[in-house]
């Protein structure tokens, strides 16, 4: 029961309702508004990975899987199953519905790396000749067609012949007598031909009358002369209708005959479209798919930038105000966290937020949150949020608290040993204005013992509270934390951010001084209060300033980085300008090159067939003896000049990178090996000396290596242990693999020992471009994932030469 009410107290049924419009099908639709939540946490990560495989899939489709002729046909097989005869509708259904369930098959065969959804789709049988049946037979109208039988294509040849006779009759009785006629019009009264007569001449048309106008001018009359050709027709109809009765029977039992395969298709089809749906919904919300995490070994609950997915919705499409994220990031020894701050500062909304990402995560939705999500799997999620105040029940607010409290701790069971998470509960407990209602003292009392309970027998409970004796419980229990909801008193408005490590601190008596209550009041309040309360408002407010100028400098330092990017974005770009152009400037003049090859060929083509005209003499193989020699000074290139040698790069100098078409700075003069650091622009590197010249193209003067004095030789040193420290480790989190290539790039350079870089789970786009980035670049000797402790594969350990 209490499950239940925490559904309803966090609104699941209205994140249903929206995961319901990104359904395909009814049957989705209705699957999703009636979501169910899993009991295990292999179930939760069969889903997860379904809507990973279908958000890739649709991620390389053009227009997205398509569920095109699915339709709810579950009461249909009931029907048949029970020997009812299938209309020509529900038979064209089941048809469509086939043909939808087969295309779904063969796009999901045709793709790799799907194993969850080629699995599932694996038994999947459709029954092409079930389906062709049922097209033969059935027609775009749901009508039984003329080949469905024999018999019922001779029958509809003998309507048609016998229809063409009344209506020939009818006809000729039109034309014979016009003047007894309303118009010239042949139509129909229950089955019935009938054409219309105007009243007076009713006796000009003898035969009987089947229906009369509104106005009784007009009787609709059929002659007597077709009555006997009328009934015959109906005697055929008859026989129609039960020869079609029968061809829609015989498709009924052949689709009574494969109902569990009909049953297990669109099973199969309702699971393939929810997991579409989650997908979707996914997309839209810009959410991450979570990783469930283990607390007893250390790992830390991270949700960055987490955002209420109603309230998303609410955004964008009902005008809401702009969604404040949250982060949560929860050590794994932190059993309680209590939220202190003002009223209206966001922190029931907090305790929302996470319970629908809890829930989001074991339903196989992603969470709206920033990479990376990690998150436990919570077999209960329970809640006491709002006001459970009854009239009828006689229940005032702390009394309604407390009942849904008992029922909290009913669900949680007695637990274990003194100090030890129950082995089966691995709950979340979500308290608003704990111990709220009641005597200040005792309630404070209450709420405090509660917490020291919820502390032994779950895994995470979330309190809110106004109580300042629940700040001191953190420096009491390590498993207690304090958070709090920052309040700006310059326009006496919440930020809705949430600040972890700081209690909350009171603003009754400033808010009330802004809000116009007289000074001395204030005043007198505060010597109320104490001076000890005073000092630790005080305290607060300084712990306050000081997160703000961190998060200033925070600010800051990134917009420096963010400069710097972009700098080095542009002298990327302007370097590949640069080399575009080279390559376009070799390309036009090995063109010229060709052009004035195959001319020069030519004009020595004329020159031979000018010898070869007669007998050529002296003066004029001299003269073509010198037009040769004219063609050869035209078109042969000039030798270039060798360079000058002599020249010797110092520290400072500027010197010419032919090989890379840069002008770099000296940084470091060049060593025994002949190799020297260059710097242009923010990019290092180390050169070879023969590839570099000056600026007027001198090339360097060789290195005379001195003989080696011999030296005595020493045992080498010891192997200094590879540690990890906060300077060889960086964290890649979040980032683009773009811009985790750069931060990579500078770190090897600058590192003398092993790199640990931290990349998390995620969807491994991130690791996969760190490790292919680590196989190419020059430095890296080899990388293999990090020890367990050290993050596991979520952290690569880069050995550099």
């Amino acid at each position: 029961m209490i499950q239940s009410e925490t559904l309803e107290l966090l609104e699941w049924h209205r994140l249903c309702q929206h995961l319901a419009t990104f359904a395909a099908t009814k049957l989705g639709a209705t699957a999703a508004r009636h979501l169910k939540i899993p009991d295990s946490q292999s179930q939760s990560e069969q889903l997860l990975q379904q809507t990973k495989e279908v958000y890739q899939l649709e991620s390389r489709l053009t227009t997205g899987l398509s569920f095109e002729g699915i339709q709810d046909i579950g009461d249909s097989l009931e029907r048949a199953e029970r020997s009812g005869i299938l209309t020509g509708d529900e038979l064209l259904a089941i048809a469509t519905t086939l043909a939808g369930a087969r295309n779904l098959r063969r796009v999901i065969d045709n793709q790799e790396d799907l194993p969850i959804l080629t699995d599932l789709v694996a038994d999947l049988r459709t029954y092409p000749e079930l389906e062709q049946e049922i097209h033969r037979c059935i027609d775009e109208r749901a009508q039984v067609t003329d080949r469905a039988s024999q018999k019922l294509g001779e029958i509809r040849t003998d309507l048609r012949r016998l229809r063409s006779q009344i209506t020939q009759k009818l006809q000729n009785i039109l034309q014979a007598k016009s003047g007894a006629v309303q118009e010239q019009l042949i139509t129909q009264r229950s089955d019935r031909f009938v054409i219309p007569v105007k009243a007076p001449q009713k006796d000009a048309i003898p035969g009987i009358v089947h229906d009369t106008s509104t106005s009784g001018a007009t009787l609709y009359v059929e002659p007597n002369s077709i009555v006997p050709l009328g009934n015959q027709l109906r005697q055929i109809i008859r026989k129609e209708q039960a020869e079609e009765e029968a061809v829609r029977r015989v498709l009924t039992e052949l689709v009574a005959a494969v109902k569990p395969d009909l049953e297990r298709l669109l099973a199969i089809a309702t699971t393939l479209d929810l997991a579409t749906a989650r997908s979707r919904y996914s997309f839209w919300l810009g959410a991450n798919p979570p990783r469930f995490i283990q607390r007893k070994d250390n790992e830390i609950i991270t949700l960055r930038n987490l955002r209420h997915p109603l309230l998303v919705w609410q955004e964008q499409h009902e005008q809401g105000q702009p969604v404040v994220p949250v982060d949560l990031l929860i050590s794994p020894q932190i059993r309680v966290v209590t939220i202190t701050g003002p009223n209206t500062g966001g922190k029931t909304v907090t305790l929302k937020t996470l319970g629908l990402a809890a829930l989001m995560a074991k339903v196989g939705l992603f969470v709206p949150a920033r990479e990376p999500v990690e998150i436990p799997w919570f077999d209960k999620v329970l809640a006491d949020i709002g006001d459970e105040q009854s009239l009828q029940q006689s229940l005032s607010t702390f009394s309604g608290h407390i009942r849904r409290i008992s029922r909290i701790l009913e669900a949680l069971g007695s637990g274990e040993a003194e100090g030890e998470l129950p082995t089966s509960n691995s709950a979340l407990v979500l308290l608003d204005e704990v111990g709220a209602g009641t005597d200040p003292v005792e309630g404070s009392a209450l709420a405090i013992a509660l917490l020291q309970y919820l502390a032994n027998h779950a895994q995470l409970t979330i309190a809110t509270t106004h109580f300042g004796e629940l700040k001191a419980l953190k420096y009491e229990d390590e498993r207690f934390e304090n958070a709090s909801v920052e309040f700006d008193e310059s326009t006496l408005s919440p930020t809705y951010r949430l600040l972890w490590g700081i209690p909350g601190r009171s603003n009754a008596l400033t808010i009330a001084l802004r809000l116009g209550l007289k000074p001395e009041v204030v005043e007198e309040a505060k010597t109320q209060v104490g001076e000890a309360t005073d000092e630790v408002n005080q305290v607060i407010a300084g712990l306050e300033a000081q997160r703000r100028r961190q998060e200033t400098k925070a600010a800051e330092a990134q917009s420096l980085l963010q400069q710097a990017e972009r700098l080095y974005k542009e002298v990327s770009a302007k370097a590949a300008s640069l080399e575009e152009r080279e390559s376009s400037l070799r390309a036009s003049q090995e063109v010229a090159v060709q052009q004035a090859i195959a001319q020069a060929k030519g004009e020595i083509a004329q020159v031979i067939r000018r010898l070869q005209k007669g007998t050529p003499t002296a003066q004029e193989a001299q003269q073509a003896t010198n037009a040769l020699n004219q063609i050869g000074q035209l078109y042969q290139p000039a030798v270039p000049a060798k360079p000058k040698a002599g020249f010797m790069p110092k520290v400072g100098d500027r010197l010419r990178v032919p090989k890379l078409g840069q002008i770099a700075e000296v940084i470091t003069a060049p060593n025994e090996d002949r190799e020297l650091s260059v710097r242009f622009g923010l990019m290092k590197m180390t050169v070879k000396l023969q590839d570099v010249e000056s600026l007027d193209g001198q090339k360097p003067e060789p290195v005379i290596k001195p003989k080696p004095a011999p030296v005595a030789v020493t045992p080498p040193p010891q192997s200094v242990p590879e540690i990890r420290t906060s300077q060889n480790t960086i964290d890649l989190r979040g980032k683009r693999v773009a811009d985790a290539e750069y931060i990579l790039d500078k770190a090897i350079s600058e590192a003398t020992g092993p790199v640990w870089i931290i990349h998390g789970y995620g969807t491994g786009k991130l690791r996969q471009g760190v490790h292919a980035f680590l196989q190419q670049h020059s430095r890296v000797n080899n990388y293999e994932p990090a020890e367990q402790a050290d993050g596991g594969t979520g952290v690569t350990v880069a050995h550099i030469k």
